[in-house]
């Protein structure tokens, strides 16, 4: 595999297919936006110019003109056998495009800003032991739960000052953001063996500049392994020791073919951490399966007077999904809650990777496992102890910290986040059987309720019961109460009856969980006994 700028002729003068119908404009990443110099003859909305080979340059409305600043649109040559490392092939409107490699390129999104820059000062934000090169200069990848993120400074080389990214936030000059790490989708030329990237990637630097980090090192970052090992500290041993999240250790153990147990509590994300790993999953729910439809049907065949094994529907389904011969979960759900006979079934097939002693597994399925202990489901069974020790067993916990980059990444309602975030002991309430209760999964139905509602709070109880919905109420509505509040003036204070100076002061003590310092300021207004008993009263909830 080859990189390579595109030439003047494959744009211009006999243009590829492709840009007959997708045209030689190139959208800008953010990695693009907030590294290449802007003299006001840089972009035309989100199009910006890019680099061709010789001398020539593609202008930000894809026409051929020279330009003073330029990003890099890369394109690869592929040689034979490269085409393994193609995925997620789409055809749209007879343009073919796929996914190869890994690449900064979007914005972290709003709710993770804060968490990733809190983490960074604190040095708590762990380096993933891999960099990619921004306008020269390495810069160290880190894990943000799921996430993996660059940190670069914005150009100081702005008409305006600041820069304007794709979410539509604003950014100053030299200001210093988290952009995120994305799979990079290209256009395929099946014909020429080309890839072209969608979008122009990287810019910040010359064309020479350009050219050398091309040939050197855009394809080994481009190519670098997702989950590189942390660099350790200890270097020279023969070991290492890293910190994994769920989600990691999940993944090491389908690559390494040892069978997994996920336990935890139910809408814990046992099942949705699987189906990040892989999409396709096949998911078998135990819970309405029996001995019978796991090992496949006997059928007697009057006319041979022979009975006739069938394979059960899951594996066929299953060997289906295998031959494209990447790594598929077969995923055996709610295993605690299946009957003895069927664990027994189960057991066999973990065992021998064999179904009914007579059908093999294909050798690129994985299992996983998972259920509820004993202790947190009245219908679940212990696992036997020859099918517990077969598993490597994996305990999952959501926190509201490993819970959010879930959510931010699957949309959920901004409002859900921003009470959890200030209120993490409601993610999950006591199950009482009279009335709703809280936990992740319930959370995600309250987006979905909000979202589809215009943000109607009144269709939360149902689903979180009468207390949590109440406090989600009063968290928002406390909030604008203070908006409203900070704007008294000082005799609209002194008028005040001392019974609404302490409503007041109540309302800034629920309120100080998302706004501290400005909850506490306003209290100070009210008059010093009114300060000395929200500190107190503060204290005591700490």
């Amino acid at each position: 595999m080859k990189s390579l700028f595109l030439s003047h002729r494959q744009l211009f003068e006999n243009p590829l297919h492709l840009f007959r119908v997708v045209g030689p404009e190139a959208q800008a990443s953010d990695l693009v936006l907030v590294t290449i110099p802007d003299d006001g003859f840089t972009f035309s909305g989100k199009s910006v110019n890019y680099f061709l080979s010789g001398d020539d340059c593609a202008d930000r409305f894809g026409r051929d003109n020279k330009c003073s600043n330029c990003a890099v649109r890369p394109a690869l040559l592929l040689e034979p056998g490269d085409e393994k490392l193609l995925s997620n092939s789409r055809e749209v409107n007879d343009v073919v495009t796929v996914e190869l490699g890994t690449y900064p390129s979007v914005i972290l999104d709003p709710s993770m800003r804060e968490m990733a820059e809190k983490q960074y000062r604190e040095g708590t934000l762990r380096k993933t032991g891999t960099s990619y090169t921004v306008a020269g200069v390495k810069r160290d990848v880190y894990r943000l739960g799921a996430k993996q993120i660059i940190r670069v400074p914005v150009t100081e080389e702005t008409t305006t000052g600041y820069v304007q990214l794709s979410d539509g936030s604003a950014v100053n000059s030299a200001e210093e953001i988290f952009i995120e790490v994305r799979p990079v989708r290209w256009y395929y030329d099946e014909i020429n063996k080309l890839l072209i990237s969608g979008k122009a990637l990287f810019a910040g630097l010359g064309r020479e500049e350009s050219a050398a980090y091309l040939k050197a090192q855009f394809i080994d970052e481009l190519l670098a392994e997702d989950d590189e090992e942390i660099a350790s500290g200890s270097a020279g041993t023969s070991y290492h020791i890293e910190e994994h999240d769920e989600l990691d250790m999940i993944r090491a153990f389908v690559k390494a073919d040892i069978p997994v147990f996920i336990h935890g509590l139910a809408g814990d994300g046992k099942s949705d951490r699987v189906k990040e790993i892989d999409p396709d999953v096949l998911d078998i729910e135990l819970v309405n399966e029996t001995p019978e439809s796991i090992n496949g049907r006997a059928v007697y065949n009057e006319t041979t007077d022979e009975i006739i094994d069938i394979k059960p529907v899951w594996l066929v389904k299953l060997e289906r999904l295998c031959e494209d011969g990447k790594l598929h979960i077969l995923f055996f759900d709610e295993l605690t809650n299946a009957t003895k006979q069927t664990q027994a079934v189960i057991f066999k097939i973990v065992l021998e990777r064999f179904v009914n002693n007579r059908w093999p597994l294909p050798p690129n399925a994985r299992i996983v496992a998972a259920g509820n202990d004993r202790a947190e489901s009245s219908v679940a069974h212990d696992l036997a102890e020859p099918l517990f020790g077969r598993f490597a067993h994996i305990y999952i916990r959501t926190t509201v910290e490993n819970w959010m980059p879930w959510a931010v990444r699957k949309r959920i309602n901004p409002y859900v986040m921003e009470f959890l975030a200030n209120n993490d002991l409601y993610l999950r309430t006591t199950f009482t059987g009279t009335e709703g209760y809280a936990d992740p999964r319930r959370w995600e139905m309250v987006s979905r309720i909000l979202d589809s509602s215009d943000n109607d709070f009144a269709l939360i109880e149902p689903i979180v019961g009468r207390d949590t919905a109440e406090a989600f109420i009063r968290f928002f509505r406390a909030q604008e109460e203070m908006a409203d509040l900070a704007k008294y003036t000082d005799e609209e204070i002194a008028r005040m009856t001392v019974a609404r100076k302490y409503q007041i002061a109540q309302q800034c003590l629920y309120a100080a969980s998302a706004k501290p310092e400005e909850a506490e300021n306003l209290v100070a207004k009210l008059g010093a006994e009114f300060l000395a008993w929200f500190r107190y009263v503060l204290d005591r909830k700490q």
